[in-house]
């Protein structure tokens, strides 16, 4: 059986990673790549970078230009329909992900382009499953084990990205009527094998800092580090993705595509230091002290590291992932041990870190 698909959140790396991995796959009738008007160049240059894919075949693929906070998602109405009529699978990946979003936007994008999104596929006749992209961090300062089937809690949030994720899922879960998987990955890194990875954020603020710290002395740690970090690879991500998606009979469960024995803020910064800089790091620094000088953006852009992100050091949840891992089990898919693929990450960042295009931004 062939499917028709439609993505929000091209160009975006994961959808770009997710389109390749259903080419190699599933048999797929038309993928239609939904983006906004002022990617387009964007979008038709990462098109040309799927196209390397030997798997990937360009007849079978459509760029629209839409808005996903837009009834209809932007489209004409000709166009509306016609893929209200074809397909059969819906990926929204589409969201403002900066930690740093300031709320009305976020609120837009990620809360008002998802009830749009809901609000169109009410209409489509042949919809089989719609994959949404949540975030293990809807969890937000949550502490102690959070379960798959959890959401709604009062504990409070980081950082706006995690609130309008937490309200957009809210949302989802209220259109049971739909075929609907949901998952929330941890905190995304590069490939497994390759190290490959769209952005140099999240725990790549650590290697950043090291480049500047490797030539003193004396290389710190930062706060106690006693809170687990959970990272997880891309490409498990994607494959866990496309995988659970097409799994009959599974709609309305969420995954957590997690990290079932994650290491400590202090494990992975060790680690990291012995094996990017040769040194063991001594002496600690408080993380009230450490944020006092990342209030300064000179600060920030010399050490390559966001105020945000020092917040996903104190993280105190443990996600259980039960679904993910006995749903996956026939699969033979699993999430690996962060150590045992280090070491291409870093070498990926070694290579590519003089590339300004690998850097968030660190206003």
């Amino acid at each position: 059986m062939t499917h028709t698909y439609v993505f929000t959140g091209f160009p975006g790396f994961l959808a770009v990673e997710l389109l390749k991995d259903l080419f190699r796959t599933r048999r797929v009738e038309h993928i239609y790549l939904l983006h906004l008007s002022h990617t387009e160049k964007e979008a038709r240059r990462r098109l040309l970078d799927c196209l390397e894919d030997p798997a990937v075949d360009p007849s079978r693929i459509t760029l629209l230009s839409g808005d996903i906070t837009k009834k209809n998602l932007g489209l004409d109405a000709k166009t509306a329909q016609k893929l209200k009529q074809e397909l059969t699978h819906f990926y929204h990946l589409a969201a403002l992900y900066d930690l740093a979003v300031p709320l009305a936007p976020a609120l837009q994008v990620n809360v008002q382009g998802t009830r749009e999104v809901l609000r169109f596929l009410q209409g489509c006749t042949g919809l089989n499953r719609c994959l949404y992209f949540s975030t293990a961090y809807v969890s937000g300062r949550r502490q102690g084990p959070v379960y798959e089937h959890e959401l709604e809690h009062n504990h409070g949030f980081k950082n706006h990205y995690e609130y309008t994720k937490y309200e957009a899922e809210k949302l989802v879960r209220e259109y049971r009527i739909l075929p609907i998987t949901i998952v929330r990955p941890g905190i995304v890194v590069g490939h497994t094998r390759t190290g490959s990875t769209a952005k140099f954020d999240g725990p790549y603020y650590i290697l950043n800092l090291l480049n500047v710290l490797k030539s003193l002395p004396v290389v710190p740690y930062f706060g106690k580090g006693k809170a687990r970090v959970n990272l997880v690879p891309h490409d498990y991500v994607v494959q866990a993705a496309n995988v659970l998606t097409h799994l009959p009979e599974r709609e309305g469960k969420t995954y957590h595509l997690t990290d079932p024995h994650p290491y400590t803020a202090k494990d992975i910064y060790h680690h990291f230091t012995h094996l990017y800089a040769d040194k063991q790091p001594h002496l600690t620094v408080p993380l009230s002290a450490a944020r006092q000088p990342l209030k300064l953006k000179q600060i920030r852009r010399k050490l390559g590291i966001r105020r945000e992100a020092l917040d996903y050091f104190e993280t105190g949840a443990d996600y259980e992932a039960s679904n993910a891992e006995n749903d996956l089990k026939s699969s033979g898919l699993y999430c690996p041990d962060l150590f045992y693929y280090t070491q291409p990450l870093i070498r990926y960042y070694e290579e590519h870190k003089n590339d300004p295009a690998k850097h968030a931004s660190l206003l």
